[in-house]
């Protein structure tokens, strides 16, 4: 043992994942072979089961026709107006009197149900045997068959009595004797015959047994076939080959395999059976036998990769950290981790990856302090002073437009020029990274004055400021392309009149300033991309990344920008930062 013990741990890896993989199937096969016999013989009960159930229901409807046309017989015998016309008939000596005593009771008869469902033809027949009938299909019943009737109907003495279809008559017969009980004489007054298409009762309700190649047998206690009245003599096998009369039978006929399932009838001495080729039914085994097969392969499959994933658990890690190493040495300071990255196990290789994340976090921690906030403020900054677009030399040509405008008497000329004038000499002040809402405001008022030229009343501009936060403290230019995001997304891209609030409300320690538009709004997907940063800006100046990243350098990372939107609903734009601190914030900012 310990020799096998020693030749197994010095095998390589592979071959010990080809040992474990082999001993895993071979379980897996010996226990699907008793899963599948166990499922044939589930199978098989199912098949049972379910063929049972649909017979019993079947059996169960038909019964119930047949009960309803014992019912219809003696509702016809013991009607007191069908009494009544008999007894008169019985004693009329006027021919007259005696046809409209037929008249009336084939009136009668009609009205009781000889046009029910399933019912052919009631044939009433008094004591000389004249026959009164009324239905959907009268015959007039041969001599010979109405005198076995009447034979068989008196040995009854009123009870019901049950006719199958002769050569001549393809309808099944309920017929009992017609006693008179009104006078409790019980005189015989004549006979009632209840005609019915078996046919149909049956194949009403064993008609979703043709999908499956099914069929229906009905026999009576000697073994005579009722139903079909075709039955051929591979179904008269089956009904003589039966062991019992309840239960289920594998049959062979001519090469051939049916499943049979029967069941006694409840009300009357027949017995109800379907018959299935066995060979449709052998089509789900064959179906689970792929299956077991498919089964298999893919737990091969599966067993293989999950041993290249067990050896690739052992070498992984250390390529892992070995190609982190790699893009440190590029420069992928931030960005050195893997996409597929895990959580490693405690072992060696995991205490490694361990070290180095903590020595790269260390890194990076010390370049966020020392380094890139600088490298944000001068890119803010830098993005500032490039939309500014030369100011110095716009600020002298539209001194002279104004000069031009004044002498016009154009006003609204003078008042453009004078808004982007007071806009362009806001935008060459950074010696202060901070001012007051209220110089912000002033900036965002001559903003709009411009865009209300242009615009003229589809721009609907309101203030919601409350007096108390005109002296907090802002980045400078960080609502008013807020307000110009609102007009670019918001007012051009729709027709009629775009709405842009401005407001501001205090939260405990915290000011949010907001702005909002009734435009098109954003769908969830780019609003996503939104609020990732990875999207692309459609304009030249300053995005809302951008003014993000200013807030969160000058105030800390609980303050900053936040977008809402839906789809044709506008969209809110939400700018946070401190009620208390202003000048301690502006301090900084000048120190920077």
């Amino acid at each position: 043992m310990k020799k096998v013990k020693a030749i197994y741990l010095n095998l390589r890896i592979k071959y010990k994942m080809f040992l474990l993989i082999s001993l895993i199937l071979l379980l897996f096969s010996i226990g699907g072979l008793f899963i599948l016999q166990y499922a044939f013989h589930v199978y098989n009960d199912e098949i049972h089961r379910q063929s049972a159930q649909s017979l019993k229901v079947s059996s169960t409807s038909i019964e119930n026709e047949l009960e309803k046309m014992e019912r219809l017989s003696y509702q016809v015998a013991t009607d007191q107006y069908i009494q009544s016309y008999l007894f008169n008939m019985k004693n009329s000596e006027s021919e007259y009197q005696s046809f409209f005593i037929g008249t009336e009771l084939r009136r009668r008869l009609l009205e009781i149900g000889a046009l029910n469902k399933y019912v052919d033809s009631l044939q009433m027949y008094d004591v000389e045997d004249r026959d009164y009938a009324a239905g959907n299909r009268i015959v007039t019943i041969e001599e010979e068959r109405l005198q076995e009737i009447k034979d068989r109907t008196n040995l009854k003495q009123g009870g019901i009595e049950w006719f199958f279809p002769s050569e001549t008559d393809d309808s099944f017969i309920a017929a009992r004797e017609v006693r008179s009980y009104l006078n409790l004489t019980f005189e015989r007054l004549g006979m009632i015959a209840v005609r019915f298409n078996m046919d149909a009762i049956i194949s009403s309700f064993s008609s979703k047994l043709a999908g499956k190649e099914a069929k229906l047998l009905v026999f009576n206690a000697n073994n005579e076939i009722i139903y079909p009245q075709d039955a051929s003599k591979a179904d008269q096998y089956m009904v003589g080959h039966i062991g019992g009369r309840d239960g289920y039978s594998l049959l062979e006929y001519e090469g051939d395999s049916y499943f049979a399932t029967y069941t006694p009838a409840s009300y009357s001495n027949w017995t109800y059976m379907i018959i299935s080729p066995y060979g449709n039914l052998f089509q789900a085994v064959s179906s689970v036998r792929k299956a077991v097969l498919i089964t298999y392969v893919l737990l091969f499959l599966l067993l293989v990769f999950l041993g290249m994933q067990f050896i690739g658990g052992i070498t992984g890690p250390i390529e892992s950290l070995n190609r982190k190493m790699k893009r440190v040495q590029t420069g992928e300071i931030s960005h050195y981790y893997e996409q597929n990255d895990v959580q490693l196990s405690r072992d060696e290789a995991g205490n490694m990856h361990d070290n180095f994340n903590k020595m790269m976090k260390q890194i990076n921690f010390l370049i966020e302090e020392n380094y890139k906030k600088q490298l944000v403020i001068k890119d803010s900054e830098y993005k500032t002073l490039q939309a500014q677009i030369n100011p110095h030399f716009l600020y002298n040509t539209l001194e002279s437009i104004n000069w031009a405008a004044k002498m016009g008497s154009n006003k609204e000329t003078s008042r453009m020029a004078v808004s982007l004038g007071f806009i362009l000499r806001s935008s060459l002040d950074t010696n202060h990274s901070l001012i007051s809402l209220e110089e912000e405001l002033k900036i965002i008022r001559h903003y709009i004055t411009i865009q209300s030229c242009r615009f003229e009343e589809r721009l609907a501009f309101r203030e919601k400021i409350p007096a108390n936060l005109l002296n907090c403290q802002v980045p400078r230019f960080s609502l008013q392309p807020l307000v110009e995001n609102a007009i670019r997304y918001g007012l051009q891209q729709m027709v009629g009149t775009c709405t842009i609030v401005l407001e501001a409300r205090t939260e405990k320690d915290k000011i949010i300033i907001s702005v909002k538009d009734d435009g098109p709004g954003m769908d969830k997907p780019y609003l996503e991309r939104l609020a990732s940063g990875k999207y692309q800006s459609k304009g030249t100046g300053i995005g809302l990344k951008n003014i993000d990243e200013r807030l969160k350098i000058l105030f800390g990372d609980v303050y900053g920008v936040h977008v809402a939107s839906e789809k044709n609903k506008g969209t809110t734009v939400e700018v946070t930062i401190p009620s208390r601190g202003g000048n301690e914030h502006v301090q900084s900012a000048a120190g920077r």
